[in-house]
């Protein structure tokens, strides 16, 4: 009789002991990708940041030349302002995304007015300014890459059984991707 019951109590732990450990891997697996999706996030930021440094340079760099510009370039200097505002903050990252996208709108604008400008574009400070600011554009576009990809993984684990389940029980939602708005997808037109 004894070892009926033995067996019975046996097996009864070893499914509780197995269902724990999924249970623990699944909630330490759910965890995981978030934190990379913070940390792919945390990227962008940063290239966001070194971006946002480079601007007031650009932009006083643009004020010798084009001073009547001064929509356009209150423009960047309110857009860079938005996105500082949202570093360090408890802003979620959608907020920060649309300060990223304003900032970027900005930009492109300025730079199409700098095409009426030839000697700002031969003027050595603004061609360096303006090299600093290409890379910069690159690695946001890489790091933004990463971070939808990152993101991609994440939301596709908390949408899947068990993940959801996992997902819910940590309260954990999908993540933002960071796209581009069709206007942002738009070639800004240059006129001379």
């Amino acid at each position: 009789m004894f070892g009926k019951t033995g067996i019975v109590i046996g097996a009864v732990l070893l499914v509780i002991l197995f269902g724990s450990i999924f249970f623990i891997s699944g909630l330490n697996t759910v965890v995981t990708k978030d934190e990379a999706v913070k940390s792919a996030w945390a990227q962008v930021e940063n290239q966001l940041k070194r971006r946002s440094d480079l601007i007031p340079n650009l932009v006083s760099t643009v004020k010798g030349f084009a001073a009547h510009e001064e929509k356009v370039i209150g423009e960047v200097a309110e857009a860079r302002s938005k996105l500082a505002g949202t570093f360090d903050k408890n802003v979620s990252v959608g907020e920060k995304i649309e300060a990223a996208r304003g900032l970027e709108g900005a930009l492109s604008r300025l730079l199409v007015v700098v095409e009426n400008y030839p000697n700002l574009k031969a003027d050595q400070n603004f061609i360096r300014l303006q090299d600093e600011l290409a890379g910069t554009e690159n690695r946001i576009a890489v790091e933004r890459m990463r971070f939808n990809e990152t993101v991609n993984d994440f939301n596709t684990y908390v949408r899947k059984i068990p993940g959801n389940i996992f997902a819910s029980f940590k309260g954990l939602k999908e993540a933002p991707y960071y796209k581009l708005e069709k206007e942002d997808i738009k070639v800004p037109e240059v006129e001379f």
